[in-house]
């Protein structure tokens, strides 16, 4: 078989994956942007691993399977399935990133909650305050949690905050928009994991960020398009809020103008959050077990669901 790799890898990296298949020929490439044309190598191949523009797929009508290395794939879901050959398979990264993730936002919880944020500024200023700032910091001890979307990143979140004795709120996709209004009045902290979807977009726009309390720490680790960024920046800026953990934004990188990047009590992880030193290799095993199913005909892992978006 031919397979195309659409991925950065470092030459340990690549002699795992090609360990990976017996007589298949692998074709190796950076990653492509969105106006590239459908590479030569591509067009040849009836396996993907790795996000290729969205337009490749509908150019490429005898692909049978692509391996994502993302949970998300708005980017795909405009597609038209007709395009696509009739058994073509697409698997996502659905659970991958859920510890390192959880674990990040956790971090920008408590560093928001306890001032280690501003304590790295002041230590970069030389400057102490002291005294002074022990009644600005926060426990999260009994916070009011509302999670946003219940997959399995939130669900970690959650395991990681049992400790806090925190009051849980989850809201799902079953639950109508009053219930999350409702929810949103009476948070401590929200926690927003959830794809590109439709129905996600735009969710907490500026009538739902004014139902926040000026406490309220917002945290966004699902995609940026869910939040209204005007709106929540100038929340942020006139501290009608707690403030902010976004590791992801509509546009990224994010530009240099953005008000983000000067929103007080903001703390912006660059889409990094689900990295660890091995997540490459690990999503070369990933890719590895899925590729072993499909030779067998077997269920392959995390089959994308085009009608949830994830």
């Amino acid at each position: 078989m031919n397979i195309f790799v659409s991925i950065s890898l470092n030459q340990k990296e690549r002699d795992q994956l090609v360990s990976t298949g017996f007589e298949d020929r692998f074709f190796i490439h950076e990653e492509f942007s969105e106006e590239d044309p459908p590479h030569p190598d591509f067009l040849k191949s009836t396996i993907c691993f790795g996000n290729v523009p969205a337009h490749w797929l509908a150019e490429h009508p005898k692909l049978e399977w692509i391996q994502l290395i993302s949970v998300g794939f708005g980017e795909y879901l405009e597609i038209e399935r007709s395009r696509l050959d009739p058994n073509f398979c697409m698997t996502n990264l659905k659970g991958f990133f859920a510890e390192p993730v959880a674990q990040s936002m956790l971090a920008g919880l408590l560093s928001l909650f306890r001032g280690m944020d501003s304590f790295s500024i002041l230590k970069e200023k030389g400057e102490w305050v002291g005294d002074p700032l022990r009644e600005k910091l926060k426990s999260l001890n009994r916070a009011n949690v509302v999670l946003y979307g219940y997959g399995s990143i939130n669900r970690q979140f959650e395991k990681l905050l049992q400790p806090f004795d925190c009051k849980m709120t989850i809201i799902k996709r079953s639950n109508t928009c009053e219930e999350l209004e409702n929810a949103l009045t009476e948070a401590d902290v929200v926690a927003s994991v959830v794809p590109d979807h439709p129905q996600t977009r735009n969710i907490f726009d500026e009538e739902r960020l004014n139902r926040f309390k000026p406490n309220t720490v917002f945290l966004n680790f699902g995609r940026g398009s869910v939040v209204d960024e005007e709106a929540l920046s100038e929340s942020l800026i006139q501290e009608k809020i707690g403030g902010a953990v976004i590791d992801v934004t509509f546009e990224e990188p994010l530009p240099k103008n953005h008000p983000f990047w000067k929103c007080p009590n903001t703390i912006i992880t660059q889409h990094s959050a689900g990295g660890t030193e091995d997540e490459i290799s690990k999503k070369i095993s990933w890719f590895s077990e899925n590729f072993s199913r499909f030779r067998n005909g077997e269920n392959m892992i995390s089959p994308a669901n085009f009608e949830l978006g994830y």
